[in-house]
């Protein structure tokens, strides 16, 4: 997916994104955030959208928040003002294969039905990875394809307007399971249908 087209369908899905990709993602980002909260520490959100998940945290963590869509960070700098969001610390707009922080800086990175929308994920994660300091986590919620069934039928059908809808509806796991920095800890299916998965990473220690 070509980073100009995500631009585009995000101004155009910007209006009612809440009320449509945002309550299919409910239970993943619900899972997520009460994950991190719990862990508590700096919390980077890559793809943070219209900031849906920015009220769910709480003062026990300081969030940094980035998205490339403009549309979409004025949605979520709103959001953040007009619920007087002590805990977000900075919203910015940025592209997530280069991320500008440094090394090992973040306690968490969240990625939150994100990296089935941005183009070259596997290089996303290389960022995210470099960002996370060391016994650090990547909290992910995230549609990924199946082999068989149902649902994987429908993910074929989808694919090829993955310009059109934002996001890829066949994306493999091992996308994001491809760096040896990373390690999978916690694996497992979220409602409606099995649909999304909560999986979390964690960075080896140095």
């Amino acid at each position: 997916m070509e980073l100009s087209a995500v631009e585009k369908t995000y101004a155009r899905w910007a209006p009612v994104y809440d009320h449509t990709f945002g309550a299919l993602t409910r239970n993943g980002r619900n899972c997520a955030v009460s994950h991190i909260t719990e862990r508590g520490g700096s919390v980077l959100e890559v793809g943070v959208g219209t900031g849906l998940a920015l009220p769910l945290y709480d003062d026990r963590v300081a969030v940094t928040g980035i998205d490339f869509s403009q549309d979409m960070l004025a949605k979520a700098r709103k959001r953040v003002a007009e619920h007087y969001l002590s805990h977000v610390k900075d919203l910015r707009q940025m592209d997530a294969r280069a991320l500008d922080f440094p090394d090992d800086h973040f306690d968490t990175i969240a990625a939150m039905h994100v990296l089935s929308v941005v183009p070259e994920p596997e290089r996303v994660m290389a960022e995210i990875a470099r960002v996370c300091r060391p016994g650090g986590q990547v909290v992910i919620a995230n549609h990924f394809q199946r082999d068989e069934g149902f649902l994987a039928r429908i993910e074929r059908l989808f694919a090829p307007l993955e310009n059109l809808l934002g996001w890829h509806s066949d994306f493999p796991m091992q996308t994001v399971l491809s760096d040896s920095r990373l390690s999978p800890v916690i694996e497992r299916s979220l409602p409606p249908l099995g649909m999304m998965t909560f999986l979390v990473l964690q960075k080896a220690e140095s």
